[in-house]
Parts: C-alpha cells; sequence; structure tokens
C-alpha cells in the first residue's frame, strides 16, 4: 500500500507538542492518549520486525501499529477482522440503511455528556426501529438491527448520529413465519422521526432529573430546571432528521457498505491534501450543495484542525458498534437460526480449518511478491516515566 503524501500522524508530530503546552490543563487524557498514539504509530517507538525475503533476498524494516481506534492507518484490518466475524449474519434479504441525527442543540450539550447522550441515541434509535416495525399496521415483526455511531460532518464539525443496517424483514409475534417488507420501502420515516424525537426527549428529562446530564461555558445555565424547560419547548416542535436510503443491492453490497462505515475515523489520511504556513488543507463534501459543487476543499490553522479531531475521541470503553433485536449478542445465533429456517435457506457452512485454504502471509515482499519471513524482533522504546 502506497503511503499517503500527509498524514494525520504528520500533523500532530509537527504542530502537536506546541499545541498540547498551550492547551495545558483543558486536554483530557484520552484526547492525550490519541495524540501519542496517532504520533508513535507506524515508528520505532512501538517496535516491530525485521523481514528478509527469501526469494529476492529483499530486507525491510516493518514498525508496529499503535492499533488505537481513533487512528486512521490502524482501522483497515480491524474492520476486515469484523466483516468476516459478521459474513455468517447475512441473511438473503434486502437490507436498509436508516440514519437517525441529533439536532444541533442537543449536539451541543452532547459534547460534556458523551457517554450519556451517545448511549442514550443508540437505545433511543433502536427502541423507535423495534417498536414501529412490531405496530402491526407497518410490519408486525420482530427485526434486527446493527448500529454504528459517528459523530463528526464532513468538516469535522460535532454531528452525532448513527447509522443503522436493517434486515428487509423480522420473524412474525407467532415465530412461525417470516414477515417482508414492501419491496423498496421499510418503515415510514416520518413515524419514525416523530416517535423518536418523543422517547428521546422523555429519556433526556429522565436523565436530567437523576442528575447525569452536566453543564458548562455558555449552557451553564441549563442547571436550573426552568431554563431546561423552556430549552427543550422548541425541541418538542422542530423536525428531527432520520432518513431511509433505498435497500442495498444484496448482501455483498451490505458488506461493502460495512467496510467503509464501521471502522471509519473523523477523517482519512486520503482526504488530506496539504499542510504549510497557512494551515491544513483537506477534501470535504458540503451536502447543501449540489451537483460538482458539493465537493470542496477547507483549510483550518493546524490548531483548530487538531481541535476539531479531538472532538470526536470516545469515553474510554464505549462501544460504537451495536446490535439490537434479532442481531442482540445474547440471542443472535439462535433468531438467525429460526430466520434461516422461516426463508428456507441453509445454514453457512462451518469453516474446517484442516481443509481451508492456506491464509495469505502476513507480510509481502513488494518487489516480487513472496512471503517475507521475520528474521529479528525490535524491541519498542521504554517510556521516559517520571520519579515516584
Amino acid at each position: 500500500m502506497v503511503r499517503p503524501a500527509l498524514e494525520v500522524a504528520d500533523i500532530f508530530r509537527t504542530h502537536g507538542p506546541a499545541w498540547r503546552t498551550k492547551q495545558s490543563g483543558h486536554l483530557s487524557l484520552g484526547q492525550l492518549k490519541v495524540m501519542s498514539a496517532i504520533e508513535q504509530c507506524r515508528t520505532a517507538a512501538l517496535g516491530g520486525h525485521a523481514l528478509r525475503c527469501n526469494a529476492c533476498g529483499h530486507e525491510e524494516i516493518s514498525y508496529n501499529s499503535c492499533r488505537n481506534r481513533h487512528c486512521p492507518k490502524c482501522q483497515a484490518r480491524a474492520a476486515q477482522r469484523w466483516l468476516e466475524a459478521r459474513q455468517a449474519d447475512l441473511l438473503p434479504v434486502e437490507y436498509y440503511h436508516v440514519v437517525f441525527t441529533l439536532p444541533e442543540p442537543i449536539s451541543a450539550i452532547a459534547y460534556t455528556n458523551k457517554a450519556v447522550i451517545y448511549r442514550l441515541l443508540f437505545d433511543m434509535a433502536a427502541e423507535t426501529l423495534t417498536t414501529i416495525a412490531a405496530d402491526p399496521k407497518h410490519l408486525g415483526a420482530q427485526i434486527g438491527a446493527t448500529l454504528v455511531l459517528h459523530t463528526w460532518g464532513s468538516a469535522l464539525t460535532h454531528h452525532p448520529h448513527v447509522h443503522g443496517i436493517v434486515p428487509g424483514g423480522g420473524i412474525s409475534p407467532d415465530g412461525k413465519r417470516w414477515v417482508t417488507c414492501r419491496r423498496g420501502f421499510f418503515l415510514p420515516v416520518r413515524v419514525l422521526s416523530r416517535l423518536f424525537r418523543r422517547r428521546f426527549i422523555e429519556e433526556l428529562e429522565k436523565l436530567y432529573r437523576a442528575g447525569q446530564l452536566q453543564f458548562f461555558g455558555e449552557h451553564e445555565p441549563l442547571a436550573d430546571a426552568g431554563a431546561f424547560g423552556r430549552w427543550l419547548v422548541p425541541l418538542r416542535r422542530c423536525e428531527w432528521v432520520v432518513y431511509a436510503k433505498r435497500p442495498f443491492a444484496g448482501p455483498e453490497a451490505v458488506l461493502a457498505y460495512l467496510s467503509r462505515y464501521t471502522h471509519r475515523v473523523a477523517i482519512s489520511n486520503r482526504r488530506l491534501v496539504a499542510m504549510d504556513e497557512h494551515g491544513v488543507s483537506f477534501r470535504w463534501k458540503d451536502y447543501r450543495a449540489k451537483g460538482g459543487t458539493r465537493h470542496k476543499t477547507m483549510t483550518l490553522a493546524a490548531d483548530e484542525f487538531m481541535r476539531r479531531f479531538l472532538l470526536h475521541v470516545l469515553p474510554t470503553g464505549f462501544h460504537r458498534i451495536r446490535h439490537y433485536g434479532l442481531l442482540a449478542n445474547a440471542g443472535r445465533q439462535q433468531n438467525l437460526a429460526r430466520a434461516r429456517t422461516l426463508l428456507d435457506v441453509p445454514r453457512p457452512e462451518p469453516v474446517d480449518n484442516e481443509s481451508a485454504v492456506t491464509p495469505s502471509p502476513t507480510f509481502v515482499c513488494r518487489c516480487c511478491g513472496s512471503a517475507m519471513l521475520v528474521v529479528e524482533i525490535i524491541m519498542r522504546r521504554q517510556p521516559i516515566r517520571a520519579p515516584p
């Protein structure tokens, strides 16, 4: 794989030290860890391997990855492993893509309440889908959904939303038949939007009364119950964006889509254009524009670029891919087996390790394409520790 001319790591290595000093006391431990991991990724600091090709004698050094989930360079293999594990879960039905987005005022307070509000976004989106699908007026079936959290817009702004991948049908309440949705139509988005808005606000009020929300800066007045109630009034009336895209063209298309979305980070190295005295330039998509004017280039000061990138660091241990309904981890295998029986399709054959094809080598020679062998382990540098 050809290394991009500019990487997020280059920006952090060049401007990160001065910016960390300037922002001392304002960056969380999680953000500092992400910066450090990206700066050290695939460098001698993390150690690596000395490799040799027995076919042509080519030698090279491969440094270790940081494996941080926010690092643009470390997601490809993680995504591939996840997809291989999920491939057996696909059913031979239409799959739909549904997106639930939070309004801007709630997005603003979500930044200082990430774990609480992101979790609520997941739960209310899943509850909305399963509730409307179970209604006999719509589908009348128990469905499954895989939800993926994205917290960014194309310009790296804070824009929390979840992408839902949903099979086009479900198991009837009596468990005796598979109910298929109307071809090309899953569930009415207006109904989804109304229920999502009502349930999210109800649960948000419960979190407020339980003292689980924190307010800072311009939002500090919302700590007063009266002010919070008045703040909610326009949110009960405005439109909440929920939309469904057209169905995928078969299970293969679902996998291709998931590979682009499940392990995506705020910005990929491929979108970076330049870093110079003017700042950092990158490509972005303006969804308000139409046609050829949608794709644009934006230049931000390096400090602002790093600030926006670190807006999207998730709380430690927070899962950004979750499964609900038929696909919930607790009963996934039994539910999928039942669905395949109702659809009259065979179960996927288990992989026989003895007869499996020989796996591709981890390291491949760039000169002749042969497998490269590890001839030496390069130990990682010991971090400098302060005296006790």
